[in-house]
């Protein structure tokens, strides 16, 4: 039997996933990535957003038509979207044999080996259990970096978010437990270790009754093969003196830091529900760039949100302009339903909500492009992620740059050493010569 397997969503959803088919091949299943040779599906499915929440059904009616067909024998879905809307997917989608929530995620083999049997269930449990941990995972990502979920839910309920729905309140992983898991994928030859959580920085918070995210990245260091170690997600009004030194500090912490703010305006912070208002913003900015003068910020904004006025949002483009992130991305609102901001009044028309994002994206645009020429001439060091071969080049990411998000680094060997190889994992230094838009591209250089 053979399984193709579709992970939506973000990447704490592909932790998910892995842990998920690090059991089906334990148990013996073959994945396959061919769609025409698979005999069951697996779905893990996103609903964060509107356009998530219509691409995980679009994939889903895909699947069920291949069903109807004849084609699959089998169909499962979990994920974000099998947890809110378990009842209208087996009313309307009846193809679907098994419905899988966040927290069952160890459930998946009964699942499957059940629908192929020709019977439907639904393993769908409270979203504020114990999150499942310590699974064997099967790594999708290359093997020189993977994904590591430090904790589950979140407490912040801001008004937009559907997440506290459908994962629950904050519940650390056990540090004993993170630390087994990242010897693992060390051993497997993983070189750089991403740390995520719908907010990383309130780690240890209530297994350990304080911020311990410091702790956690000081005994990961520790860990032989691990090289970098990056952390996404933190919350601005959650960063701490401990987590700043240590990344100041350890040498294998990434001077890079994603912060998601999502707006400026001290209104459409409070209507939000945010912790912070735009003082507060540029206080820890102002810190984290005092303490770490080559920290690569990113963050993430939404336009358009419900009462968000012209002088809002031309608050919000001045306090862009003024900070120069060095990474930023821009989400239209999406209401999502259930959450308070989707019932609140003076809701942005879409045209609206474009024009806005595009007018961020654009001047991001430009401090990108700056930025980059700015590191023209410098020496950096380069995580090799493959090379293309017609052109001759390899590529790679610098600490600056978190995979599928950001840039990349294309480079070239010394003419001395023009037929060298270098392979994926390995960590080069290269010098930049040019900028070209988001991309950097060099040669490598002696250290």
């Amino acid at each position: 039997m053979k399984l193709y397997f579709i992970s939506l969503g973000c990447d704490k959803n592909l932790v998910d996933s892995e842990m998920m088919l690090g059991q089906l091949v334990e148990h013996g299943i073959e994945l396959t990535d061919d769609i025409e040779e698979a005999q069951a599906v697996v779905i893990n499915s996103c609903c964060f957003i509107g356009d998530a929440k219509e691409e995980s059904i679009q994939n889903i009616l895909d699947m069920a038509q291949r069903k109807k067909s004849g084609q699959l024998k089998a169909i499962v879905v979990g994920g974000c979207l099998a947890q809110r809307y378990q009842e209208e997917i087996r009313k309307e989608i009846p193809e679907v044999d098994a419905i899988i929530g966040t927290m069952n995620i160890d459930r998946i083999v009964e699942a499957l080996d059940q629908a192929l049997q020709g019977e439907t269930g639904n393993y769908v449990g409270d979203c504020n259990a114990v999150p499942v941990f310590g699974k064997k995972r099967y790594v999708t990502t290359g093997g020189h970096y993977a994904y590591m979920k430090i904790a589950e839910g979140c407490n912040k309920r801001c008004t937009y978010c559907i997440i506290p729905y459908v994962r629950g309140s904050f519940r650390s992983i056990p540090m004993e437990s993170l630390l087994a898991e990242a010897n693992t994928l060390a051993e497997q030859g993983v070189k750089e270790l991403i740390l995520v959580a719908q907010e990383t920085t309130l780690y240890g918070v209530d297994l350990y009754g304080e911020k311990s995210l410091h702790k956690l990245l000081l005994e990961l260091a520790k860990i032989p093969g691990i090289k970098w170690i990056r952390v996404l997600y933190c919350y601005p009004e959650e960063i701490y003196d401990d987590l700043i030194e240590t990344i100041a500090t350890e040498p294998k912490v990434c001077h890079y830091l994603d912060l998601p703010i999502q707006h400026a305006s001290d209104e459409i912070l409070r209507r939000m529900g945010r912790r912070t208002n735009q003082q507060d913003l540029r206080e820890i900015i102002g810190k984290l760039r005092s303490r770490i003068p080559d920290i690569c910020l990113r963050t993430t904004l939404i336009s358009g949100f419900p009462g968000e006025t012209q002088e809002d949002f031309e608050e919000l483009y001045r306090f862009v302009n003024e900070m120069e992130f060095d990474r930023l991305g821009v989400f239209t609102y999406s209401a999502e339903e259930g959450t308070p901001a989707a019932e609140m009044p003076d809701q942005i028309p879409e045209e609206v909500k474009e024009s806005r994002r595009d007018e961020l994206m654009e001047l991001q645009q430009e401090i990108a492009f700056e930025k980059a020429g700015e590191r023209v001439g410098k020496t950096f060091e380069v995580l090799v992620e493959g090379s293309l071969p017609e052109e001759g080049t390899f590529v790679g990411r610098t600490y600056m740059d978190a995979p599928e998000v950001d840039g990349f680094v294309f480079f070239e060997p010394r003419p001395e050493e023009a037929t060298r190889e270098y392979m994926t994992g390995e960590i080069e230094y290269v010098t930049i010569t040019e900028a070209r838009e988001y991309d950097l591209y060099g040669e490598v250089t002696e250290q």
